[in-house]
């Protein structure tokens, strides 16, 4: 489509709506809570192409609670992005890009220590906002530097989110109360995952490159950019520490892996980092202090799944990693390969692959028992027993679910009308 036609489309629909969303403030002040309310916990499930997230039950049958609108601003952003060519040109590169033709409306969210708000990252739109829970109605908007946000982290006493912004190479830290910015670091190219460590006291990026080209055979891997970690001291955002795990895997032998580090998880002690890599079925054992890779698990692959590595989105063969409680077993989202399974971390063995439509993520449920993993292809979730590696229950969600999060809502909770 062509910026012309864009703008012509959009204009038309624009102009039928009944009113626009009044202009506010880039960042305002949070909308006072009243007395504390009892909270339960919950699961979040971001339903990234519709620009929804459902809420379902933290365990058990995962029953779906409510559903929630994360863009009521729709219209007002989109009137900002089409009379600007410059945001226009981004907002259609992550469209037909990283978006695979959609728009890209949630990727991450976290809810405030009082269960009142959820805050969520939304790529299409660059930028944080807090919605209220109660109501559904706008409490602050954060714009990231550049044109794109993306992966997000909360700091263990619940009062920072972390979020990358992806054309920048920033990350901004934020109030999640308030939505203003506490500090900031600059990272890799193309910051992804956040991690917070040490009891909040370390902030662990990983940058993922360019993922958005073609060039995608082995030996363009040069053209993906600089790809490394960074870890800042969270009191003063200054950089401790800045790990290329291209010199790691190489001094392993495995030249012909990637560096760009995807999802990444840390046993509960943190001694141990796993994490995945561009255009690999498996993922990579790091002993954080002795800085070196201590194993490698190479997946199986699925007969079915092209080997054209063009054909996998954003350069992701596995996308998603969690580990149970216990720090035993390892889950693992086979995205291109259709499945899931829960990997022995002892021997690094999988266990029974779980058919799953293009799983882009995996968390763990409330009680600790299960891997939560996003089936974006069947708009489902899907929850697998650590203990057994076998399916226990999936629920219908919105279109394209990606992330999916533990918080808490008020035991009285509705969803806004």
């Amino acid at each position: 489509m062509t910026l012309q036609r864009a703008r012509r489309a959009l204009v038309a629909g624009l102009v039928a709506a009944a009113t626009l969303v009044p202009i506010a403030a880039s960042v305002t002040a949070a909308v006072p809570t009243a007395a504390a309310a009892a909270l339960q916990q919950v699961m979040f499930v971001g339903n990234n192409w519709d620009g929804t997230v459902d809420v379902i039950r933290p365990s058990g049958a995962y029953t779906r609670l409510g559903r929630i609108n994360v863009v009521p601003d729709k219209t007002q952003r989109l009137w900002e992005i089409y009379l600007n060519p410059v945001k226009l040109a981004f907002y259609l590169g992550v469209q037909q890009g990283p978006g695979e033709g959609h728009d890209q409306l949630v990727d991450d969210m976290y809810t405030t220590p009082d269960g009142s708000a959820l805050v969520v990252s939304r790529p299409s739109f660059a930028d944080v906002v807090s919605i209220d829970l109660r109501t559904g109605a706008l409490r602050w908007r954060f714009p990231v530097s550049g044109f794109r946000s993306d992966h997000m982290a909360v700091s263990p006493d619940g009062t920072r989110v972390a979020v990358s912004a992806s054309t920048s190479n920033t990350v901004h830290v934020l109030d999640i109360v308030t939505g203003r910015q506490v500090g900031s670091f600059g990272t890799g190219d193309k910051p992804h995952e956040n991690v917070y460590t040490a009891g909040g006291r370390f902030l662990w990026n990983m940058s993922i490159g360019e993922v958005n080209t073609a060039l995608d055979d082995p030996w363009l891997d040069w053209t993906k950019g600089d790809r490394h970690i960074t870890v800042v001291d969270t009191a003063t955002f200054q950089t401790a520490k800045v790990i290329d795990m291209r010199q790691r895997l190489d001094a392993y032998g495995r030249t012909d892996l990637s560096d760009a580090v995807r999802p990444a998880v840390f046993t509960p002690d943190e001694s141990t980092l796993y994490f995945q890599v561009s255009f690999f079925n498996g993922f990579v054992e790091y002993d954080v202090a002795a800085d070196r890779i201590t194993r490698i698990a190479t997946l199986p692959k699925n007969p079915a799944t092209s080997e054209d590595r063009t054909t996998w989105v954003n350069d992701s063969r596995h996308h998603g990693l969690s580990m149970s409680p216990d720090g035993s077993r390892v889950c693992v989202a086979g995205t291109m390969d259709d499945y899931a399974t829960v990997v022995d971390r002892s021997t690094l063995t999988p266990g029974p692959l779980v058919t799953a439509s293009k799983p882009y993520w995996a968390t763990v449920s409330a009680d600790g028992r299960d891997c939560v993993i996003s089936e974006s292809g069947a708009d489902q979730v899907t929850a697998i027993s650590f203990a057994t590696g076998q399916k226990v229950a999936s629920v219908a969600v919105g279109d394209h679910p990606q992330r999916v999060r533990l918080g808490r809502v008020a035991t009285d909770w509705t969803a806004p009308r």
